[in-house]
This record gives structure tokens, sequence and C-alpha cells, in this order.
């Protein structure tokens, strides 16, 4: 697998640290179109001014400045974003994708509540927006959501590359993120895992592939932070992580380990409700983890 590229088209390039503050968001100028000659659609492809995921790109990925997004709707909210369905396609080819685009709230409204711990370690590089961000001022809830929204772009870019199964980041404009859209062809969402209903084999195997998942995430020195039956999806039997924007770095989070056990208890849990054996005792994975962390 190659290392991130994100080309050279963008207005800026992704910083090495996915947890580095975003600099402030700067849009190169474009010809307004002649609203005559604006195809099917709601928007122009923002693809051109965004922030592009990692190489090598997969080939259903649309780049062309000519494509145009359609939305289809809402397929989930909550406090700190939305995700919409979104259809970007070049007029009269082919040449079309599903994506979700999931939108941060900006200073309208009031950012993730459970925020605090989750930011301890992470680098702001100007005090004064550090305390624009502490006292939520309109401003610093402004910077919080695109700094939201950069920590899981990154983080995304970062799992994929490692073959972890997330979905694939497409790109990042200011406060969206565009991502692989998990579902099918005509737009039905993959379940969350807490809404499936898996016989005890196939129980099993998804067990197994979060173990691997779980594994693949530790050996990047993180933990989701957040991690639960309702943000894993199952996609043709394929487990999926999605909602990633507080992943954790372990061991430079003072409660980095705390977010560690709680994300495999959590799962572990889940997976023992329903009868699995094997997640009834999830202690020896967790000091598994533990030391792929780099805590022993």
């Amino acid at each position: 697998m190659q290392q991130h590229d994100f080309d050279h088209e963008p207005v800026r390039r992704r910083r090495q640290c996915f947890d580095d503050d975003p600099p402030p968001a700067r849009r190169a100028q474009r010809l307004a179109p002649d609203p005559e000659d604006h195809p099917a659609g709601d928007r122009w492809s923002t693809w051109p001014d965004a922030q592009h995921g990692p190489r090598p790109r997969p080939d259903w990925v649309v780049t062309e400045a000519a494509a145009v997004d359609t939305e289809y709707g809402v397929l989930k909210t909550g406090k700190e974003a939305e995700v919409h369905l979104l259809e970007r396609g070049v007029p009269d080819t082919d040449r079309r994708c599903l994506l979700a685009a999931k939108r941060y709230r900006g200073a309208d409204h009031r950012l993730f509540h459970r925020d605090a711990g989750y930011l301890e370690g992470r680098r702001v590089r100007r005090s004064r927006e550090t305390r624009a961000m502490a006292t939520r001022t309109s401003f610093g809830r402004s910077l919080l959501a695109e700094q939201w929204a950069a920590a899981e772009f990154a983080a995304l870019g970062r799992l994929w590359t490692a073959e972890v199964a997330v979905p694939y980041p497409v790109q990042r404009d200011g406060t969206e993120v565009l991502l692989e859209f998990v579902g099918s062809a005509d737009g039905v969402a993959a379940p969350q895992l807490a809404q499936y209903r898996a016989a005890p084999s196939e129980l099993r195997d998804l067990w197994g592939q979060l173990v691997a998942m779980l594994r693949g995430i530790a050996a990047l020195g993180l933990t989701h932070g957040d991690q639960s039956a309702y943000n894993l999806l199952v996609h043709e039997g394929r487990l999926v992580m999605i909602d990633l924007p507080q992943v954790v770095e372990v061991v430079s989070n003072p409660q980095g380990p705390r977010f560690l056990e709680r994300d495999v208890c959590n799962v572990a849990g889940w997976f023992a409700s329903h009868g699995l054996p094997e997640a009834q005792d999830p202690a020896g994975l967790l000091d598994e983890l533990r030391v792929e962390v780099g805590l022993r």
C-alpha cells in the first residue's frame, strides 16, 4: 500500500498528524457558471477545491471537474453532524458514484458536549483559538467543527491506508467530509451492527473481523474513542467502522487507556449479550491491545 498522496490540486496539503488543527480555510476563486448551462443537480462538484483522500485512489471516485452533485436526503442526524446521501456524476456519461456527505454543525449549534477528554493531547497552535474553543464562542464553535472534520478525515486516511475496514475518505472541504457510501447501489445504507440479526456462525465471523480491526487500529497507537455496535456497519458480510472524529492517541492522551478499555468492553459486551462465548471475557484481548499501542 502506498503512502498518502493528496495530489497537487488542493489549496493545501494534509498535515502529517491527523490531530493538528487545520489552517484557516482558503478556497480558490472560480467563475460562477452560467445558470442556463448548469446541468441537473444541486451544485457543481466541490472536488477541485477540496483536500483529497489517500492514494491509490479507488477507480469509482469521480474526479472530473464537470461533475455535479445531487442530494437524496438525510441518512443520519446527530448532535455533531448530519450525514446526507449524495450522488456525484458527470452528465451524459456513466461516471457516477454514491457518497455519504458528513457535515459538521457550525457556529449556530453547541458542539461536542463530550469532547473535553478526547481533545487532551491534541495541539492547537494559537492561544486565542484555544480560548475560543474552550469557552464555546461562535468563533470557537466554528473552529471546533473544522478541527473535528479535519481529524476524522485524516484518521480515516490513516486507517484506510493501513487496510483497516473504514469508508474511503474521498475529500474534505471545510466542515464537510465526503466518504464512500456503505450500502447498496440504489442508496440503501448498510445496517448498524446494533440492528443486525446474525446467525451464530456469522456472529463469530463478525467478531473475528472486529478483533482484526481493533488490532489494526492499535498498531497505529489509536483507539476509536466511542466504539459501540452503533458505529459499526455490516455490509455484505463485512464489518465497517464509522464515526471517527474523536479517535484517540492512546499514549499521548492521559485518558487514552480508559478510552481503550471502554471501547473493547463496549463491543465485547454486545457480542457476549448475543451469545458469543469468545466475547465473554475480553481481558486477554485488552491486554494484547495495550501492548500493541505501547502501554506495556
